[in-house]
């Protein structure tokens, strides 16, 4: 690495921000003076190797986030942006810039970013269920007071032992005189679950399969034993509407039923024991495909971290009704054009069978990632109409190597499927599908 790259001022002040920590007291762990941190907070000084060797022990730091600025283009993407006419008044020079993204990177990334996007319409920043998903992204989709709260429960009640399902409906019983009742279909039309106070009943739809039930009796014990933790969150994020902070206690709830469900330790453990095959932990978790999917994107714990997993689903229109970045570095807008070449769609043709395929797609002036991409079927019962999604899990290629899944797989990049941005943005002409960006609709509408 080269000592340009290690004036890396921004990214340590954001850990040590995140950690909760003064400089003096960050200074202490690392062995140096708070006048030296002080000054490597200021890009006035290099970050030494030693000193990175010390951030990455103490503080599970990934040093490829001081490559952050790729994800831009480099110092070459945002001078192309910064030399559109818009801004040819105010005469930024080369080095003007390149001091720019040293300083703060991610401000330049958000620079680049609203610049990609410009000419969008707006509604989709005010749409509550967008700044929701916003608020998820903010915290890389870990909650991590939330899931050692479930963990701790998990254990109290022994989750890992017998029949989840039947513990869970026990807790309910005796704590909260709530009793679990599968109700038919046509008596619970187009709802899959109810709480009744009046008969002091939680009603589920006969119609919800045995995951999805299990899921909903964990999702009524969160909501009632974890509640604070649950408030906590929801007023931290400080969303500006009452639709949009529903929509984030809705989230915040399932991430504590699926933690139930898939205690921390026991799941990462699992996920590491069997190269994270998801028929294995499907089994092993009594838990849904979409289920393992989604509790994969959320294994960011400090000191126990697994691999960096995003998730997106699918209508069989092709439209992407639900995306959780994790810690993956997926950008968002990968529902910019409809790609038919790639597996969730072909996933439709081949229900219930689990697929694999390795891509290449990116944003703005980056060059596209290489991800590894795991899609199968999943049905959702219990609706107005029984309805199909597809599921993807992604992973960047070059974690790939741990994944059972990824076996006998080529991961060279030059044998990936080339996949576009939105055609507007996208100057590539080896796409194999190009579709205009308009016909997609937004990632968290209903299906």
């Amino acid at each position: 690495m080269s000592d340009s790259s290690l004036l890396a001022g921004p990214s340590l002040r954001r850990l040590r921000k995140r950690e909760g920590l003064t400089q003096a007291a960050m200074a202490a762990s690392l062995g140096i003076s708070p006048s030296y941190l002080n000054l490597i907070e200021r890009n006035q000084r290099p970050l030494s190797a030693r000193v990175l060797v010390q951030v990455i022990e103490r503080f599970d730091f990934d040093p490829r986030s001081l490559r952050e600025d790729e994800a831009i283009g480099g110092i070459d993407g945002l001078v192309r942006r910064m030399s559109d006419k818009r801004f040819a008044d105010l005469g930024i020079d080369r080095e003007e810039v390149q001091e720019f993204l040293a300083a703060a990177p991610q401000a330049a990334a958000a620079f680049a970013r609203l610049y990609d996007t410009a000419g969008e319409t707006t509604s989709r920043a005010e749409d509550p269920a967008e700044q929701a998903r916003q608020a998820v992204e903010r915290w890389q989709n870990h909650f991590a007071d939330l899931d050692h709260a479930a963990e701790d429960m998990a254990d109290e009640l022994r989750l890992s032992q017998g029949d989840t399902g039947a513990a869970l409906a026990d807790r309910l019983r005796q704590k909260h005189q709530l009793s679990v009742r599968v109700l038919p279909a046509e008596v619970m039309p187009g709802i899959v679950h109810r709480l009744d106070l009046h008969a002091r009943q939680l009603q589920l739809s006969e119609m919800l399969p045995g995951a999805a039930r299990r899921f909903q009796i964990a999702r009524q014990v969160a909501a009632l034993e974890l509640r604070e933790d649950i408030d906590t969150l929801v007023a931290g994020a400080n969303l500006s509407s009452g639709e949009a902070r529903e929509g984030f206690r809705d989230h915040v709830t399932d991430y504590a039923a699926a933690a139930l469900l898939m205690p921390y330790r026991r799941f990462l453990r699992a996920c590491e024991q069997t190269g994270y095959d998801v028929n294995i932990l499907q089994r092993r978790f009594a838990s849904s495909f979409d289920q393992i999917a989604q509790r994969l994107t959320s294994l960011q714990r400090v000191g126990e971290r697994g691999l960096p997993f995003f998730s997106a689903r699918f209508g069989r229109t092709g439209r992407m009704v639900h995306f959780t970045a994790g810690a993956s570095g997926a950008v968002y807008p990968i529902d910019g054009a409809r790609w038919p070449a790639w597996v969730p769609y072909a996933a439709f043709e081949n229900r219930g069978a689990l697929l694999t395929q390795a891509v290449t797609f990116g944003e703005g002036e980056a060059a596209p990632k290489h991800w590894f991409t795991i899609a199968r079927t999943v049905e959702v019962d219990g609706v107005a109409c029984s309805s199909r999604k597809a599921v993807v899990l992604g992973i960047e290629a070059r974690f790939a190597g741990e994944l059972a899944h990824a076996r006998g797989i080529s991961l060279d990049p030059q044998d990936a499927v080339p996949l576009g941005v939105g055609c507007p943005r996208c100057g590539r002409t080896d796409c194999l599908t190009p579709a205009p960006a308009r016909l997609a609709g937004p990632a968290n509408a209903g299906s």
